[in-house]
C-alpha cells in the first residue's frame, strides 16, 4: 500500500488514519497515526529507513499532542520583570509588528534577527529565509543547525561540490564490507538505523566504532578506537598514512576522479602510527587494523557524526575521513562512501532553503549575483534589496543587545537558553533584548524569557515536506487539526508578513503552495527540487534531490559518474591536527565532553513532559571512571560539581569503564543546575562557526 493510499482513510472530511514520520531524529522513521476515542495511537510503518521499527521517543510520540502544558493561546508580558499573560491573537500579533517597526526605526533592519530550528518543515524553513529578507530585510538569520551538521555540511562542499549528508541511501549501509562509525552512537540517538548495521554483521561485516565513550553502539563493534577527545584528526591521519605505507590506494580512482592529493601525501607522511598513539592513544594495532578492515574490502563506508565535528577544527577533522575514503576509491560506489548521519528532524532540509546566514534556497549562496537574481525573481523584488550574508549562530546571539547586535529577536522551532553553547552567557544576551518572541507549543526556558509566545501546531496537525539524513523528501500528513488558538509558523508569518508590508509578492500560508513555490526557487540550485511534487512523493516512498525534473528521474545516489564540481572531481585537502581551543591545566586537569540518551532529545522540551521517556531517562547525570571518582572521593549517585572558566553544572555521579579516567561526560538535554552546555566552549571552527561542544577543560568535585 502507497503512502497516499493510507492517508485515504476517512470518516467524512476527518482522517482516522495518516502514514507520516516520527518528528524526532533526522531518520524520520516512518509511521501511521491512528485517531482513537482516547486520542491518537501510534504504529510502526515498513519504511525504508526504520523497516517497521521505532524507538521509544517515536512511540510515545502522539503523548506531546494533549499534553496538560500545550499551550493554545498567544501570552505577552506587559512591562519587563512582569508576568505572561494570554492575549488574543490580534494583540499578540500586533505587539510583534509593533515592536519590529520601532526597533527598526531606531537601530535599522538588521536590529531584528531570527533563529530557526533543524525541525522545521521545509515549507516553514523557506517560508522563515523568504520571511527574513524580503519581510523584515535583515541579514542576521540562523538556526540551530549550525550546532549539528555545519562542519560536515563545509566539509562535503569544499571536497565534494555538495552537501547531503548521506549521497546514497540507508540501505547501502547492511552492504557494505566494513563501517567505520567516527563519534557516532546511533544505537542509542536512532536506534532503527541499526537494523542496517545488523544486515552487514549477518553478511559477515565489521563494524568499527571511534569514540572516547564504550557506548551502546561501541560495545556492539568489532573493534572500538577510543581516543582522547578531540583527536581524531590525527587518527584519520595516520589511517591514511598507513593505507600509503602499505600500497592500499586506489591510485586510479585518485588520478581520475580527484585532484589535490600530492599536498595531501606530504602531510600525512608525517603521521606516524606510534606518534598518533601516543597523541591519541589508540594502539598501533588497532590503527592498522582499521586501516586493513577499511582497505582490503570490496565495499566500505566512513561515517562521521556530532562526536567528530563539534570542534573547533570540526571542518578539518571532516575533511580528514573524507581523504581517507577518497583514496580508498569509495564515494560514488554501491555499498560504499563517506557520509554524515544528520541529527535533527529536518537538518538537511532546514539548511538547504534560507535559514542558514549565507544561503538562499537550493543551498544557494547568498554572495552570489545569479542566485541573488533567480531567487528574487521568484519573491517579486529587486536582487539588489536583498540583504547579505548574516553571522553563524553562536556569533548572532552572543551580539544580541549590544550597539552591534541585534535588539530584538524571533525563534522559531529553537530553545538556545538549553541548546547553546556557554548557555549563561546566551541567556544573558536574551535577557538584555528590547524584544524576543517565541512560536513553540511549550513553555521552553527559551519561551519563559519572552515578550511574546505563540502557540504553534504539532507535527500531527500539519502538512509538509521533510528531507531526512539520505536526502530523500518526504510528507509529513496532519491527521487532525490544530486545537483551538493555535495556528501554525506558515500561518504566523503571512499575518505577520501582511502587517509590516514587506513588499514583493505575499507569503503564502498554505504548505502546498508554499512548496511549489520552494521548487521555483531551488532550480538550477545544488539542492533543486523543481521536480519534486507532493504527489510524486505520495505515490512512492520519498524522492531524493536533486530532482529538477517532474518527469525525470531523482537521485538516490550521488557521484556515480562524477562530483558537481566545475572539473568533476572531488577535491583533496591537506588538514593538520591541531589542539583543542582549551588545553588541560592544573586548575582545570579534565576533559569535558557532551551528547544524548536514548530518551531524551535535544534540549528535552518536548521528550522531558512525555511521562515515559521521563521514567526512563529523568535527570542529567555526570559519567566518570572510577579511578577518577576515587581520587576526588565520590561515589556513585553522589552529586557533583563539574565547572570550567565559564561556568558549572551539578548532577549526580554514574560511575562507568565506558569512559576514559582523563575524560567526563554529560547529557545535554536538561536545563537549570544540570544545563550541561553551562560548561562548554564557545571556540568556533573559523570555516563552519561550529562551536566546540565536545571538548573543554573542567574540573570535578563533590557537590
Amino acid at each position: 500500500m502507497t503512502d497516499g493510499a493510507r492517508t485515504a482513510t476517512r470518516t467524512g472530511s476527518r482522517p482516522v488514519e495518516a502514514a507520516t514520520h516520527c518528528p524526532y531524529c533526522a531518520l524520520q522513521c516512518g509511521m501511521v497515526l491512528r485517531a482513537t476515542g482516547d486520542g491518537v495511537e501510534v504504529a510502526a510503518r515498513d519504511f525504508p529507513t526504520n523497516r517497521g521499527g521505532l524507538c521509544q521517543k517515536g512511540w510515545t510520540a502522539a503523548d506531546l499532542l494533549d499534553h496538560p502544558e500545550r499551550l493554545t493561546t498567544p501570552l505577552l508580558r506587559d512591562r519587563p520583570g512582569g508576568e505572561l499573560r494570554p492575549a488574543t491573537w490580534d494583540e499578540a500579533l500586533d505587539r510583534v509588528a509593533a515592536g519590529v517597526r520601532d526597533v527598526q526605526h531606531r537601530h535599522g533592519p538588521d536590529a531584528v534577527a531570527v533563529f530557526g530550528g533543524g525541525g522545521l518543515t521545509n515549507e516553514k524553513a523557506y517560508a522563515l529565509g523568504r520571511f527574513a529578507r524580503v519581510t523584515l530585510r535583515t541579514r542576521h538569520i540562523d538556526y540551530n543547525g549550525r550546532w549539528c551538521m555545519s562542519s560536515a555540511a563545509a566539509a562535503g562542499n569544499r571536497a565534494f561540490g555538495i552537501d547531503r549528508g548521506l549521497p546514497f541511501p540507508l540501505a547501502d549501509l547492511g552492504r557494505a564490507d566494513t563501517l567505520l562509525l567516527v563519534g557516532a552512537n546511533p544505537a542509542e540517538t536512532m536506534p532503527p538505523l541499526m537494523r542496517h548495521v545488523t544486515d552487514l554483521r549477518e553478511r559477515g561485516g565489521r563494524l568499527i566504532v571511534v569514540d572516547p565513550r564504550a557506548t551502546a553502539t561501541a560495545r556492539q563493534a568489532d573493534l572500538h578506537l577510543q581516543p582522547l577527545p578531540g583527536t581524531d584528526l590525527a587518527v584519520a591521519n595516520a589511517l591514511l598514512h598507513i593505507a600509503l605505507t602499505e600500497g592500499w590506494l586506489d591510485r586510479a580512482y585518485v588520478a581520475e576522479r580527484t585532484t589535490g592529493f600530492d599536498e595531501v601525501r606530504r602531510t600525512v607522511a608525517g603521521y606516524w602510527p606510534a606518534e598518533v598513539e601516543r597523541l591519541s592513544g589508540v594502539p598501533v594495532a588497532d590503527l592498522y587494523a582499521t586501516a586493513r578492515a577499511l582497505a582490503t574490502v570490496d565495499r566500505a563506508v566512513v561515517l562521521t557524526a556530532r562526536g567528530a565535528e563539534q570542534h573547533a577544527k570540526g571542518v578539518d577533522t571532516v575533511t580528514a575521513f573524507i581523504n581517507l575514503a577518497l583514496a580508498l576509491g569509495l564515494p560514488g560506489r554501491p555499498g560504499s562512501g563517506y557520509g554524515c548521519l544528520t541529527g535533527q528532524g529536518n537538518g538537511q532540509g532546514g539548511r538547504e532553503h534560507g535559514q542558514k546566514a549565507d544561503q538562499l534556497p537550493g543551498y544557494r549562496r547568498i554572495d552570489d549575483p545569479a542566485a541573488r537574481e533567480h531567487v528574487a525573481g521568484v519573491w517579486g523584488v529587486d536582487p539588489d534589496a536583498l540583504p547579505g550574508p548574516g553571522v553563524p549562530a553562536y556569533q548572532l546571539l552572543d551580539a544580541l543587545g549590544t550597539p552591534s547586535g541585534a535588539r530584538a529577536l524571533l525563534v522559531f522551532g529553537s530553545n538556545p537558553v538549553v541548546s547553546a553553547p556557554r548557555a549563561a552567557r546566551v541567556e544573558s544576551r536574551l535577557r538584555a533584548l528590547d524584544l524576543l518572541v517565541v512560536a513553540d507549543f511549550v513553555r521552553s526556558e527559551t519561551a519563559e524569557l519572552a515578550d511574546v509566545v505563540l502557540p504553534v501546531a504539532q507535527w500531527a496537525e500539519e502538512d509538509g515536506t521533510m528531507t531526512n539524513l539520505e536526502g530523500r523528501v518526504l510528507r509529513r500528513r496532519a491527521l487532525r487539526e490544530p486545537p483551538a488558538g493555535v495556528r501554525t509558523e506558515l500561518a504566523i508569518l503571512a499575518a505577520l508578513a501582511e502587517r509590516l508590508s514587506g513588499g514583493g509578492t505575499p507569503l503564502p500560508a498554505d504548505p502546498r503552495e508554499v512548496f511549489a513555490e520552494l521548487g521555483r526557487a531551488s532550480a538550477g540550485g545544488p539542492a533543486d527540487y523543481a521536480g519534486i511534487t507532493w504527489d510524486r512523493i505520495d505515490a512512492d516512498t520519498g524522492v531524493f534531490w536533486p530532482c529538477p525534473d517532474r518527469d525525470g528521474p531523482d537521485t538516490p545516489r550521488l557521484f556515480a559518474d562524477r562530483f558537481p564540481t566545475p572539473d568533476g572531481r572531488a577535491r583533496f585537502h591537506a588538514v593538520t591536527h591541531r589542539p583543542a581551543a582549551e588545553p588541560v591545566c592544573a586548575d582545570y586537569p579534565l576533559h569535558f565532553t557532551t551528547g544524548r540518551v536514548l530518551a531524551q532529545y535535544q534540549s528535552g522540551a518536548q521528550t522531558r513532559r512525555v511521562a515515559a521517556l521521563r521514567r526512563a531517562a529523568p535527570g542529567g547525570f555526570v559519567e566518570l571512571h572510577p579511578d577518577l571518582a576515587a581520587r576526588i572521593g565520590v561515589t556513585d549517585g553522589v552529586p557533583v560539581r563539574v565547572v570550567s572558566r565559564r561556568g558549572e553544572l551539578r548532577a549526580p555521579a554514574r560511575l562507568s569503564t565506558a569512559i576514559r579516567p582523563d575524560t567526563v561526560f554529560a547529557p545535554f538535554h536538561w536545563p537549570g543546575a544540570q544545563r550541561a552546555n553551562s560548561v562548554t566552549n564557545d571556540a568556533l571552527d573559523p570555516v563552519s562557526g561550529m562551536p566546540e561542544f565536545k571538548i573543554c577543560a573542567v574540573r570535578v568535585e563533590a557537590a
